[in-house]
């Protein structure tokens, strides 16, 4: 199976960062937060990937471009201009990088990958959230449910305190887990027959296919009741950094 990962956006919500970067090459423990996803769908078996690109996408093209040699020990022999590999540590990924426009919507730079993705069901996500999700689990869900695409539905912490009230008493309680209830946590896996929905370049996913899929009965959930944690701020970038440097990183679920 094929993994998509829409890797173009802004991500104007962490500008402090993406500014500099696209929003997928900020870093968690001195690695992107691209490769965090990769080697999540790895640890699935999962190991082609179609990398969606748009703003700043030469930086991830460079990136895997020199990606062999970062990973890998040398000799570079200087008389005779050679370089000899000692050890690698590379994963055995096939990575296809496609430029997909700086300003085309989610739908459309799905759309572009079509000729790519092929005929077979195929995965996607978002490249800026991480989680512990077994992506084997969602495959099988998903090809028991007979859609024609399955999300994986997560419950993210509040983003604010609640307060339970009784008469003037309260209760509180610091951000709890899933006070946000279900959401959309991307890790997709889908039948190509959902770019059948996507009109063009300015299509939204998340707005007229996904309702349109809905509505169609062809959308379905798979419940993650795991980890799961979108970079979309400097705190969110903080909050995961501080997980890997004290080794408690949930998603950490691969070896590294």
């Amino acid at each position: 199976m094929k993994a998509v990962i829409l890797a173009g956006g802004r991500g104007t919500r962490i500008s402090e960062e993406s500014q500099s970067r696209p929003k997928p090459m900020v870093e968690i423990g001195g690695r992107p937060v691209l490769w965090h996803i990769m080697k999540t769908y790895g640890a699935a078996g999962v190991t082609d990937f179609i990398i969606l690109l748009g703003y700043k996408g030469y930086m991830i093209k460079e990136y895997f471009a020199n990606y062999f040699l970062h990973m890998s020990d040398v000799r570079i022999d200087m008389k005779n201009d050679t370089i000899e590999t000692l050890e690698s540590k590379t994963e055995p990924w096939t990575v296809t990088l496609l430029d997909t426009g700086e300003a085309t919507m989610t739908g459309g730079r799905l759309l572009r990958a079509r000729e790519h993705i092929g005929d077979d069901v195929f995965s996607f996500t978002y490249g800026d959230g991480v989680s512990d999700v077994d992506i084997r689990q969602v495959a099988d869900f998903h090809e028991k449910a007979g859609s024609i695409a399955t999300v994986t539905a997560v419950q993210p912490p509040a983003r604010y305190g609640t307060l339970g009230l009784e008469g003037d008493r309260v209760q509180f309680e610091e951000k709890p887990q899933g006070g946000a209830g279900w959401v959309s946590g991307g890790f997709f896996v889908a039948k190509p027959s959902i770019l059948d929905y996507i009109d063009g370049d300015d299509t939204v996913f998340e707005q007229g296919p996904l309702n349109r899929l809905s509505a169609d009965g062809e959308l379905t959930a798979y419940r993650h009741n795991g980890f799961w944690r979108g970079m979309d701020t400097l705190w969110d970038k903080i909050y995961l950094n501080d997980l890997w440097a004290s080794d408690k990183a949930p998603w950490r679920t691969y070896d590294d």
